[in-house]
């Protein structure tokens, strides 16, 4: 069976998933690189929870989890996409030793969806979310992904959705349009250790410019997941190096076919 590809993807404004913007084209030319997966185990940004959490709902509900201000087009969105009590119970099983537990309270978030509109339009392959442990050190973050990596070889798409460089409130206060500079050197620090050097970025804190770019610890933490993914001899594809006031687009893919 066919190894799917490991992806990372910088998610930003809700609104990508109904605007035409750079990032969105972006996430739509990536899944044309690839065959269609089986099905895809997402790691979202907006899914924190105390302990591992398997989604495990059959028809998962369309998650509008963004505050007041948006079009009512936004909140009008579905992505009916199945989800599979086969594949969250696979998972659970590989995640034992985590303690996850099967959960049906919730969905598919814009983390997920919001991407996943412009790769998989039709939302007819099957998702199951993992959410985010807020009790874990970055180390076991990567260890949950190193478990979760052998998914890909069922041609499960194994996906993470934040931001490597994520300040909401760099971004709302800026001066101007223009990214602060801390934008494009943390994110080319995280870039440039990728290939082969992973304890870098699992210790991204103690990184120049970390407290700033990289306040918000569930918005970068979803890049280690498809770090641990990696199998030997992948060399990283990075796409989509868009950058604004306190964000970077920056996504990651490891397998894509020459």
């Amino acid at each position: 069976m066919t190894r799917a590809p490991a992806l990372f993807i910088g998610h930003g404004s809700p609104m990508n998933a109904i605007e035409d913007t750079p990032s969105a084209r972006g996430w739509a030319d990536v899944a044309r690189r690839f065959e269609r997966p089986h099905s895809i185990v997402m790691v979202s940004a907006h899914w924190v929870t105390d302990g591992v959490r398997i989604m495990s709902n059959a028809q998962p509900r369309t998650i509008h989890d963004f505050g007041r201000g948006f079009p009512q087009e936004l909140f009008d969105q579905q992505y009916p996409a199945p989800g599979s009590p086969e594949l969250a119970n696979a998972t659970v099983e590989k995640l034992t030793a985590f303690g996850a537990q099967l959960d049906e309270s919730w969905g598919l978030d814009h983390g997920t969806w919001s991407v996943l509109k412009h790769m998989y339009p039709e939302a007819d392959i099957p998702v199951v979310q993992v959410s985010l442990d807020a009790r874990r050190s970055a180390a076991e973050h990567y260890a949950v992904g190193r478990e979760l990596a052998a998914l890909r070889d069922d041609n499960v798409l194994v996906m993470a959705s934040g931001n490597i460089v994520h300040n909401l409130p760099a971004f709302f206060r800026a001066p101007s349009p223009e990214p602060q500079p801390w934008v494009a050197s943390f994110d080319a620090l995280i870039a440039g250790a990728v290939a082969n050097d992973h304890e870098k970025i699992v210790n991204y804190t103690q990184q120049s410019d970390a407290a700033i770019a990289a306040p918000d610890w569930e918005h970068f933490t979803p890049v280690l997941y498809t770090l641990a993914a990696q199998r030997e001899g992948e060399a990283p594809a990075l796409f989509n190096r868009h950058y604004m006031p306190g964000i970077s687009m920056t996504s990651l893919a490891f397998g894509l076919p020459a």
